[in-house]
């Protein structure tokens, strides 16, 4: 899994039918201090996040299989809600 920032919504009139009724989220990468760790992404919310959370995330086959339909679309998936990080002081 991958930890990633919500920093926005994807607004869409139109959608794939497995993708009805979800929020498309704009995610960005962040490694385990926080920094950006890459592209921003769309990924598809599950668990109701919202605009700062910090959030854990799949992508590839694994993010599809959060989905009901089995045969869709989704790339990447938000999974859960960081409440807490605790990263050990490596020297």
């Amino acid at each position: 899994m991958k930890l990633g920032i919500v920093t926005g919504r994807v607004i869409s009139t139109h959608k794939v039918e497995s993708f009805e009724g979800l929020k498309l989220l704009l995610v960005q990468p962040v490694d385990e201090n926080l920094e950006n760790a890459g592209d921003p992404i769309v990924a598809v919310d599950t668990i109701q996040a919202g605009t700062g959370n910090l959030i854990y995330y799949e992508t590839s086959k694994e993010a599809s299989r959060v989905l009901e339909t089995l045969m869709n679309p989704c790339d990447a998936a938000i999974m859960g809600i960081v409440d807490e990080l605790f990263v050990k002081n490596q020297k």
